[in-house]
């Protein structure tokens, strides 16, 4: 699997070129960003710099920017965790929130739940929400975490996690579920 950073990277170059091209989705990206909000296609393009395409890229996945991305997917953990974790599609789940990592990971640890980040805040979920999530339950990487995004006992395991969601961000669908498979 290549490195989450590196198809983050690839994607932003790809918005770049289309966007030099008058590509129209590639620019609707980029308007999103407050210094494009209020210019014009040919304003953006001739503003246009490849750290922008890395902050909408950034964005467009979960993070607050390219540095928030960078420090997540290089293996920190503070300063917040954006809502990579916590995609749209995973909002009908029912899920356990705390605002501290402690009362998260009792949760968590009385419950057999995965504890993950969003914000500033602490979630606890069920295997349900990890398959919407695009993470297999079973994924020997989640296992190898300890089900425990925050403070992983194998970091390397969460970025190839991480590497994973951000894989299937552009297909946006769940996992099927495991009696779905063989049909």
């Amino acid at each position: 699997m290549a490195d989450s950073i590196q198809i983050l990277k690839s994607r932003a170059r790809i918005l770049h070129k289309l966007a030099r091209k008058n590509d129209y989705k590639a620019l609707q990206q980029l308007v999103k960003l407050k210094e494009f909000k209020k210019l014009t296609s040919i304003e953006i393009q001739e503003r246009l710099q490849r750290r922008h395409c890395l902050t909408a890229i950034a964005n467009e996945c979960g993070f607050d920017g390219w540095s928030h991305a960078m420090h997540l997917l290089g293996g920190g953990n503070t300063g917040g965790f954006g809502d990579v974790l916590y995609p749209p599609r995973c909002g009908a789940h029912s899920n356990i929130w705390c605002s501290t990592y402690d009362e998260a990971k009792e949760i968590r640890d009385t419950n057999d739940g995965y504890l993950l980040g969003y914000k500033h805040q602490f979630l606890v979920v069920d295997e349900h929400f990890m398959r919407t999530l695009g993470i297999d339950p079973e994924d020997t990487d989640l296992q190898a975490m300890g089900k425990d995004w925050i403070n992983p006992q194998n970091p390397d395991a969460r970025k190839r996690l991480y590497g994973k969601i951000i894989d299937r961000s552009t297909s946006n669908q769940p996992l099927p579920s495991p009696d779905t498979r063989n049909s």
